[in-house]
């Protein structure tokens, strides 16, 4: 094993307030010419088309910076009785022409409390930089179907994803990256599809302990409802300003992203919303995928903020529970000598959102990685620990 750290004077220090910015996403002049070439893409199946009302879809109004689709999965889905569209945000490369070689195709997958803009400023630079990206989101959140019989679990939600790669006519193995629970759901993509993964990179993924293992309790599912429908734009930022950025000033980049979540917690499709979250809280409460990490075959990245103390069910543990839950300077470690071919990048200033908190430093980490699976990192003069 390989140990290097690379540090930068004054790097560690917390944040300090950033120049205030929009709340509001401006919605990307090249879009449109995106979809004109995404729509002669979607004639190929019946089964992609643009969302008709993209502002106000599925209890979700908020704006999108790029045009919105749907992926109709409902035949997919054995004996479902409800529509099941997922949404979903293609951005094409410049000069994209369906008739030359297929460009590599990237996946965001987002976390429990995002959606698919909040990958949109790592997403568009590899977007001009000739990449294919896409933007899913899945059933029960954001802008997608939010269902009432649907059974969660993540091998359907990495079937859903692989399903709608497919139909969009891709051929070669995408590049899947995933962010929190995000992470977690591209761990069980590359296992599930390891022969379609190019690569993996896990952005500060839950699901590298095993919480009930640990001592979690079980709690009801109407608890668990009861825990969604008290969710707040205070108790959100309390919650994020503790884990996602914790000794960070708050900024207006990060508060854009609690109102965004509001937004669907306050929804018109807001009762759908609760369960369906609680049932996701059930879904990686009981589908731990760090103990296949063994198994896990495509060339991984791990990206861990050590500040980071996520962990599902640590609020409604014991105190003597608690204490040994979410210690990610050492989750981030455990995981990469688990995964065959790993490398771990590990901040230690950095909380769960990297992409968020530090955007153009992940910027450059991601664009190392897609380009040369991380070849370059150590010239990148990462405040970070890396290990191989």
């Amino acid at each position: 094993m390989k140990l290097l750290t690379l540090l930068i004077a004054g790097a560690a220090l917390p944040l300090t307030s950033a120049a205030p910015a929009s709340t509001a996403i401006v919605k990307d002049a090249s879009a449109d010419r995106d979809a004109s070439v995404a729509a002669t893409l979607a004639q190929s199946s019946k089964d992609i088309y643009p969302a008709k009302c993209p502002e106000n879809v599925n209890g979700f109004n908020y704006t999108y910076p790029s045009t919105l689709w749907f992926y109709n999965l409902t035949s997919t889905v054995q004996g479902s009785s409800e529509v099941l569209e997922m949404a979903f945000m293609d951005l094409l490369p410049p000069n994209y022409n369906p008739r030359n070689a297929e460009p590599q195709t990237i996946l965001l997958l987002h976390g429990k409390n995002f959606c698919g803009p909040t990958w949109y400023a790592a997403a568009t630079p590899l977007q001009k930089a000739g990449y294919r990206v896409i933007l899913p989101e899945q059933l029960g959140f954001c802008k997608s179907t939010k269902p009432t019989q649907y059974s969660f679990n993540l091998t359907s939600l990495a079937t859903n994803t692989h399903n709608l790669v497919k139909a969009l006519g891709i051929t070669k193995p995408p590049i899947v990256i995933g962010h929190s629970l995000g992470g977690m759901l591209a761990s069980r993509y590359a296992l599930t599809y390891p022969e379609f993964t190019k690569s993996l990179m896990l952005v500060s993924p839950i699901g590298l302990e095993d919480w009930k293992q640990l001592g979690v309790p079980d709690r009801s599912f109407d608890l668990l409802t009861g825990d969604e429908k008290s969710t707040t734009y205070a108790s959100l930022r309390g919650y994020e300003q503790a884990t996602y950025y914790p000794g960070a000033e708050w900024t207006e980049d990060f508060d854009k992203w609690v109102v965004m979540l509001t937004k669907v917690y306050e929804g018109d499709q807001k009762e759908k919303f609760w369960a369906d979250q609680a049932h996701v809280v059930e879904m990686v409460l009981g589908q731990p995928t760090i103990h296949e990490y063994n198994k896990i075959k495509p060339k991984t990245l791990l990206v861990v903020g050590e500040k980071d103390n996520t962990a599902i069910g640590k609020v409604w543990s014991p105190p003597e529970v608690q204490a040994k839950l979410g210690h990610y300077a050492v989750l981030g470690r455990q995981a990469q000598a688990a995964i065959p071919d790993a490398t771990l990048v590990s901040f230690p200033y950095l909380g769960h959102a990297p992409q968020i908190q530090e955007p153009e430093m992940f910027n450059r980490l991601l664009a190392s990685w897609v380009k040369t699976g991380g070849r370059t990192l150590e010239s990148l003069k990462l405040n970070a620990t890396i290990i191989r």
